[in-house]
Formats: C-alpha cells, structure tokens, sequence
C-alpha cells in the first residue's frame, strides 16, 4: 500500500473513533455536562477538543510506526494493544456523556490507563517513537482519570 495512504488511515482510524464518540455525545456535553458539579482543576471544555485532536494525531501516527514494521509476534500483540485501548477510549465518552454513568466511565477509564501503559511498554518492543509520542497520552488520561473521578465523587 502506498505509503501516504497508509499514514492517513493510520491516523485516521483514532480520528474517527473520537469525531464518532463526539458526535454522539455532544448534545450531553451542552446539556448535561453544565449541570454537574465540577472541582476547580476543570479545564473549560473549548480545551478538550484540540488536546484529544492531538492525542489522536499521535495515536495515528504510532499506529503507522509499529505498522510498518516487520511482521512479529510484538508487532501484533502491539496492534492487539491499540486497538483495545482504542475501544475502551471510545466506550468512555459514551458512557460519562451519553448513558451517564460517571462511575462506570471510571472504572473504564482506568482500564484504558492501563492498557495505554500495556499498549507503550509493547510499542517500545517494536517502535521506541511510537512508545513515546505515547506519553502526552497517558498523562492527559491520567488527568482525565483524576477529573472523573472528582466528578463522581462530587455528584453522587
């Protein structure tokens, strides 16, 4: 495959997982969203589009460093990792926004901590860039972790 065409899938793929998690959830993040109570650290929501359009860029861009790669057993348990970090990322916007269960949007979101720690530590086995363009990542998950479950704490 071409390979401009295989960048812009790879970075497309985490893409349109975040504009598909986004659309449906965006009518909540204005309706409901407002109405909760929130701790003082909650950055204004015009925040979290461009960072997760980022983190998404740097997913996709990962994806196709470990793509490119010789086929291995590493390669592919890499490619196992990302795509189930990637589907638990799409699980969490639906279920805190959408359905509003802000305490299983934690436990999932913890889960997705720890497959993006999982997920690095096996791109560091076949790519160390792609590993690293993974830490912007897992911080703002981590502090994503931190926000949700300071929300849920605080309207429960």
């Amino acid at each position: 495959m071409n390979k401009w065409l295989t960048i812009l899938l790879c970075i497309g793929l985490p893409l349109a997982v975040g504009s598909i998690s986004g659309y449906v959830t965006s009518q909540n993040v204005q309706t409901w969203y407002p109405g909760l109570a929130k701790p003082s650290f909650n950055p204004p929501n015009a925040v979290f589009g461009p960072v997760w359009t980022v983190l998404y860029i740097l997913m996709g861009i990962s994806f196709y460093l470990v793509i490119r790669e010789p086929s291995s057993v590493k390669k592919k348990q890499a490619i196992i990792l990302f795509i189930i970090q990637l589907f638990l990322n799409f699980w969490w916007s639906i279920l805190f926004f959408r359905f509003h269960l802000i305490g299983v949007a934690l436990a999932d979101i913890v889960l997705l901590w720890l497959f993006i720690i999982l997920m690095i530590r096996q791109f560091y086995r076949v790519s160390g860039r792609a590993a690293n363009l993974q830490w912007p990542y897992l911080a703002w998950v981590s502090f994503a972790g931190v926000l949700n479950a300071s929300i849920w704490y605080l309207n429960k």
